[in-house]
């Protein structure tokens, strides 16, 4: 077997490394080459990144988690266990780059830990890479990852899962099937079903030689074993089309868009001389409604402020209110408005706030899932003795207790704040009020220019087709956008520049699938892939015998 490996050249024996075949057994490859593996997990990382935006090369991301599948398949849990985070860390070392603005230390800091996840996920696709079907309990198991990821610690970090690289692609759909969680089980499905086909497409290289009497090495009997995991494969995606999507119903409303942006940049975006960031914004309801006048823009319904569109509390500051309603009542229309708001004299709140021209401040909907160390210092003793620079969250922010429905001019919107698009529960919540369209307030101006803003775009894309609703997305520094409800941007602004539109905006009130079972579909996958994995413990239980001569790695086949 040794003459076999030897002849079959390199490509034969990195096959066998990915296909977790053991080393210095028969057939397997030389450990020289597990390094295969480590190469397998960062090459699978780096294509899950590429298929973010803003590159958003979304094809590349069933690619990515096959890559990641077949490094880990067949290998033991301590082994997977660093795999996993590798790839976790190759993966995640660009994909959240966009937190550098705050510290190198908190961007190393949150992809570590992220990476954990990771690492735990390829624990568990080794465990179940020998079960019969195994594809599909890596899939399961990956939503289960993803779900952890968006639970823990701190309330959770969901940023950066499959189905946000799939704003608009032939698995969106799912959306509006199973919500994320199903995008994403069938993106890594897809990618399971790909790295079947690449374990045996390796087999059969490197099987026993053929003469050239004996005719086509792959005959159509050795060929179908490939090509079927192949179709399934190809089908995952086609299968979308079939996902029962609501059709328009008519109404529309009008709704006016400002991006009035800052005049600082970093951990300072808001600048040091007070009033600038309101001035900005107030200057372009101004405007607004002068175009409006002039007849050259359509009057809107409504407008739409991003959040912290004025950095000076309202409730507290007369001259904050006075510019406030002088800029709504020139417009003529209700105003949501994004404020931070004092909650006592220790804590906050980040408030979307609706503006009516004639009785002023009104209802309102304040913030749930709040950005840890962002807008609230967990562990706060601990964390501020320890880095001085925590101390800039200043007061504490309180969560909101309400979901977002606002009755908002002629419709009632769904206001969704920033870091909430990516939060299942908080979006479906909104959404199951009725809420139409969807609004996303959002300051992203720590980040401008980085990769965040075009990533939480494709959030706000997926989150359309999930629930059937146009989103709008107001952000102080961009990108504003427009997305219709199948997933399309119909509008966008820049970076960094001062921007305003009135959009025609579909009212939608069908509810998708999705939308009705909630995280149902999540649940059903995540307890498949525990089953999977309780399945595949009994079954290393039963079979791992020791066997005399040979050494742990050997006697577990790697697992």
């Amino acid at each position: 077997m040794q003459e076999k490996t030897e002849s079959s050249g390199l490509g034969t024996a990195v096959g066998d490394a990915l296909a977790g075949i053991p080393p210095g057994v028969p057939g397997g490859p030389p450990r020289g080459l597990l390094p295969v593996r480590a190469a397998g997990v960062v090459a699978g990382g780096v294509l899950l990144f590429l298929a973010f935006p803003p590159l958003g090369l979304w094809f590349l991301a069933p690619f990515g988690v096959a890559f990641l599948v077949l490094a880990v398949r067949g290998v033991r849990a301590r082994r997977a266990l660093w795999l996993g985070f590798l790839g976790g860390l190759a993966f995640l070392l660009p994909a959240l780059h966009w937190v550098s603005p705050i510290g190198m230390d908190a961007w190393a800091g949150l992809v570590a830990l992220q990476s954990l996840f990771y690492a735990a996920w390829a624990v568990g696709a080794a465990w179940t890479s020998r079960l019969p079907l195994w594809p599909l309990w890596s899939a399961a198991l990956w939503v289960a990852m993803e779900w952890a990821r968006g639970a823990v610690p701190f309330g959770g970090f969901p940023w950066a899962r499959v189905a946000f690289s799939q704003g608009q692609s032939p698995f969106t759909p799912y959306a509006a099937l199973g919500g994320a969680p199903l995008v994403s089980f069938a993106v890594a499905l897809c990618g399971g079903l790909a790295a079947v086909a690449a374990l045996r497409l390796a087999a059969s290289r490197s099987g026993p030689r053929r003469s050239p009497a004996a005719g086509p090495r792959l005959a159509l009997p050795a060929v179908l074993p490939i090509v079927v995991p192949l179709a399934g494969a190809l089908a995952v995606p086609a299968a979308a089309l079939a996902v029962p999507r609501p059709g328009d119903e008519g109404p529309t409303v009008k709704i006016g868009v400002i991006q009035g942006n800052v005049p600082g940049r970093g951990m300072n975006p808001l600048g040091d001389e007070p009033a600038v960031v309101l001035g900005n914004h107030t200057r372009m309801l101004h405007e607004m409604a002068r175009a409006v006048r002039q007849g050259t823009t359509p009057r809107p319904d409504l407008v739409v402020l991003p959040e912290n569109s004025t950095d000076i509390d309202p409730y507290r500051s007369d001259f904050a209110r006075g510019e406030i309603d002088a800029a709504v009542k020139d417009i003529g229309v209700p105003v949501l408005v994004g404020a931070v708001v004092g909650i006592g004299e220790t804590s906050r709140a980040t408030r979307s706030l609706v503006w009516d021209p004639v009785t002023g401040p009104g209802a309102y909907y304040d913030k749930q899932k709040l950005v840890p160390f962002g807008e609230y210092t967990p562990l706060k003793d601990l964390v501020l003795a320890l880095f001085e620079r925590a101390s800039l969250v200043g007061k504490q922010s309180v969560p909101g207790t309400r979901d977002g429905d606002l009755r908002l001019g002629p419709v009632t919107v769904g206001a969704i704040n920033c870091y909430e698009v990516a939060f299942d529960g908080v979006v479906g919540d909104t959404a199951r009020t009725g809420a139409s369209p969807l609004v996303v307030q959002t300051n992203n101006a720590t980040y401008a220019l980085t990769n965040l803003p075009s990533q939480q775009l494709a959030m706000s894309q997926l989150r359309a087709v999930e629930h059937n609703r146009a989103v709008i997305t107001s952000a102080i520094t961009g990108i504003s956008a427009y997305v219709t409800p199948d997933g399309r941007i119909a509008w966008r602004t820049g970076e960094l520049v001062p921007a305003m539109n009135v959009l025609t905006v579909p009212v939608r009130t069908a509810e998708t699938l999705a939308t009705r079972v909630g995280a149902l579909p999540e649940w059903v996958l995540i307890l498949v892939g525990m089953g999977a994995l309780a399945a595949a413990w009994r079954r290393r239980a039963r079979t791992l015998v020791p066997v005399p001569g040979q050494d742990d790695e050997q006697q577990a086949g790697d697992l």
